[in-house]
């Protein structure tokens, strides 16, 4: 599309065959990082493979791969917990693994919205030109349930005050995003897209403040 066709690949900087090699030199780094866990996130780790192979083709199948985005995309939810504990506490790691998925069905589905024009034209497929105009509402309902899931994981895992307060504020700044949101502009779309950076570092201070 337009927005991208800078991009190293796309502009023909660099060979289809010098991003294979780099993409191995990735991947051989990440297995070295994976092999020093141990064997239950190993296990996990590898069983993300899938995913992340299969994601960059929904384009083509689904008008939901920003779903399959947040599916991949969120397995740090589980891989995190189990790197530092052995096993997945499921009551905690579902729901937060949930709430991720939910919270990038958001952002994602924003950011499509700022390629719908070229998407049509190339038949590429996303959550925005399957939301329309009801992108706010979807996006209402995304929203709310991470929250829940949010509180959910919360309560599991004894958070504190700091905790939910940084979940409420995350509420009031994705109420806020999503109503002064123009799905027409790309530009707004892009700025929306870019302030869910303060939606993580709210939680984080949250998560820090709520274990201290």
């Amino acid at each position: 599309v337009a927005r991208t066709a800078s991009r190293p690949l796309a502009a023909g900087d660099i060979s289809t065959f010098q991003s294979l090699v780099f993409l191995g030199g990735q991947l051989s780094l990440a297995l070295c990082v994976l092999l020093c866990l141990n064997y239950y996130s190993i296990i996990l780790g590898a069983a993300s493979l899938s995913l992340v192979v299969t994601y960059p083709l929904m384009k083509r199948i689904t008008y939901w791969p920003q779903l399959v985005l947040g599916l991949t995309f969120n397995w740090g939810a589980l891989l995190g917990w189990s790197a530092i504990r052995g096993s997945c506490e499921w009551s905690v790691c579902l729901p937060l693994y949930f709430a991720g998925v939910m919270w990038t069905l958001v952002y994602d589905t924003i950011y499509a919205h700022q390629d719908k024009r070229d998407d049509i034209m190339i038949g590429v497929k996303s959550t925005a030109l399957q939301f329309k105009e009801d992108t706010k509402q979807w996006l209402s309902g995304f929203s709310l349930a991470m929250l829940l899931s949010l509180c959910v994981a919360g309560m599991n895992c004894n958070q504190t005050f700091p905790y939910y307060s940084a979940v409420a504020a995350v509420g009031a700044h994705l109420a806020h995003q999503i109503y002064t949101l123009d799905i027409d502009k790309p530009e707004d779309c892009w700025k929306k897209f870019a302030s869910n950076r303060t939606v993580g570092i709210l939680l984080f201070i949250g998560i820090v403040l709520g274990n201290l």
